[in-house]
C-alpha cells in the first residue's frame, strides 16, 4: 500500500500569515520524504482565508528543489481556468528538471468546462510522449481528481490515474473507482487507483478527538459562510456549539477518520479495500504544524515502517 499526502497548505491560528503557511507546507514535503511517503501534492484554492496555495505548480517546483526522492505534484490544477498547452509547458518544464518525479494532478471542482476531456487527453498525450514514466505510474504522470464519480471513467480510457476524494464525498466512491478500473481494463491500460482520505490521529483517543473537534468547527463555520483559519484547540475548547452547528458537524464527521494510530490504520485499510485502491493519499488539518507532522509520522509508523 503506497502512502501519500495531499497538502492544502492551511492557514491556521498557529500559521496565520501566508508566508508562515507556505513555509510550513514546504517543510512538510521534506518531512514526508524523510518519513517514507511516496508522493506529496499541493492543492489549488483562490481567494481563500483557509488555504494559502493558489498556484500548486509553484509549490511543487519549490518542494522539488528541497527534496530528492519523493514524487511531488499538483492536487489539483483547476483545469477549467487554463489552456491545456500552458499546463503542459509548465509541468513539462518541471519534468525536464526532475525526470519521473513530477505528478500532474488536474480537476475541475464545481467549474464547468466543455473542453475538459479534450484538455486531459492533450496532457496525457503530450506529457506521455515527451516524458517517460516508470511502469508503476500513469502515462505522463497525469492524474484526474474527482469526487462525484462522473469523471472517473475518463482517465481510465486515457491511461491516466484516478484519485477519488473520499473526504469531499464519502458516499458512492466504490462505484466511481470501479468505473475507472473497468474503463482502464477495456482500453488496455493499467489502472492506478488512489483514495484521498482526511484523517486525524494522536497518541491518545482523547487528543485525536479534540483535534477532530477543531477541524470540524472550521468545516462547519465554512459551511455557514464563515471561512477562516483552522482554529486552535484552545479556541475550540471554549466554543459553544449551536444545535444546527452540531448537526452539521455530525454530518461532516462521516468523511473523517479519527482515532489512535492503530484504529485509523484499520479504517484506512478497510476503505482502501472497499474502493479497490492501491494507494492512500492522506490529508489532515490542524492548527499547530507540530500536530499535523505528528499525525503523518504516527500513520507512517503504522503503514510504512
Amino acid at each position: 500500500m503506497k502512502l501519500s499526502i495531499l497538502d492544502q497548505v492551511p492557514l491556521t491560528q498557529h500559521t496565520s500569515t501566508r508566508s508562515a503557511a507556505l513555509s510550513s507546507g514546504l517543510q512538510l514535503a521534506q518531512d514526508a520524504e524523510a518519513l517514507g511517503y511516496h508522493r506529496i501534492w499541493f492543492a489549488e484554492h483562490h481567494n481563500s482565508t483557509s488555504f494559502a496555495s493558489a498556484a500548486p505548480e509553484m509549490m511543487a517546483a519549490l518542494a522539488l528543489e528541497r527534496t530528492s526522492r519523493i514524487r511531488v505534484g499538483t492536487g489539483a490544477i483547476l483545469l477549467p481556468y487554463y489552456p491545456a498547452h500552458k499546463v503542459i509547458e509548465t509541468m513539462g518544464l518541471l519534468l525536464a528538471v526532475h525526470p519521473d518525479r513530477v505528478d500532474t494532478g488536474v480537476g475541475r471542482a464545481a467549474l464547468s468546462d466543455p473542453n475538459y476531456a479534450a484538455k486531459i487527453a492533450s496532457l496525457v498525450q503530450e506529457l506521455g510522449a515527451s516524458h517517460a514514466t516508470s511502469n508503476d505510474e500513469p502515462v505522463g504522470g497525469v492524474w484526474v481528481l474527482g469526487a462525484g464519480g462522473s469523471s472517473a471513467p475518463l482517465p481510465g480510457t486515457l491511461g491516466a490515474g484516478y484519485v477519488h476524494g473520499h473526504f469531499l464525498r464519502p458516499a458512492g466512491g466504490e462505484a466511481a473507482t470501479a468505473a475507472y478500473r473497468e474503463a482502464a481494463a477495456h482500453a488496455g491500460h493499467r489502472a492506478h487507483t488512489t483514495l484521498a482520505v482526511r484523517f486525524v490521529t494522536a497518541e491518545t483517543e482523547g487528543r485525536a478527538h479534540a483535534l477532530a473537534e477543531a477541524l470540524l468547527l472550521w468545516r462547519v463555520r465554512k459551511d455557514f459562510g464563515q471561512d477562516g483559519p483552522i482554529p486552535s484547540l484552545k479556541a475550540t475548547a471554549g466554543y459553544h456549539w449551536s444545535d444546527s452547528e452540531r448537526a452539521r458537524a455530525e454530518q461532516r464527521s462521516q468523511s473523517l477518520v479519527v482515532g489512535t494510530p492503530a484504529r485509523v490504520r484499520t479504517q484506512l485499510l478497510a476503505l482502501a479495500e472497499t474502493h479497490g485502491a492501491d494507494e492512500l493519499m492522506l490529508n489532515t488539518l490542524t492548527s499547530d504544524p507540530a500536530d499535523r507532522l505528528n499525525a503523518y509520522r504516527l500513520i507512517a509508523d503504522e503503514l510504512i515502517n
